[in-house]
């Protein structure tokens, strides 16, 4: 059976004070011009990410007027893209695209591999 995807989420990471604000600016942007919802911005790597990260939450129908906006808008700014389908493994390795450079995640967060 296929996977349906529920939602994406879109990572923003930063590493300093500069970037944390840099993010910010973006995710306030963001959510002026999309109907997304910004997380918090973690100042230490969260779950499975190794950077610091704010997480933007927003329907799959708005995938094609999102992600073209943050490849854009990014800056210098790393961005981590996944599907959320309810499998959580497969969501984080499958269903992924980066803006920028990759990153390797921290995938022991969701058990045996």
């Amino acid at each position: 059976m296929t996977p349906q995807i529920h939602y994406y989420h879109a990572h923003l990471y930063y590493t300093d004070e500069q970037s944390l604000a840099a993010a910010r600016e973006l995710a306030a942007q963001a959510e002026q011009h999309f109907p997304l919802r910004v997380g918090r911005f973690h100042e230490q790597p969260v779950g499975p990410h190794p950077l610091w990260s704010c997480q933007l939450s927003f329907a799959p129908e708005d995938f094609g007027r999102i992600i073209p906006w943050l490849a854009l808008n990014r800056g210098t700014l790393d961005i981590f893209v996944h599907a959320g389908t309810g499998d959580d493994l497969f969501d984080h390795t499958q269903g992924v695209m980066w803006l920028g450079s990759s990153h390797l995640l921290n995938l022991h967060v969701f058990g045996d591999e």
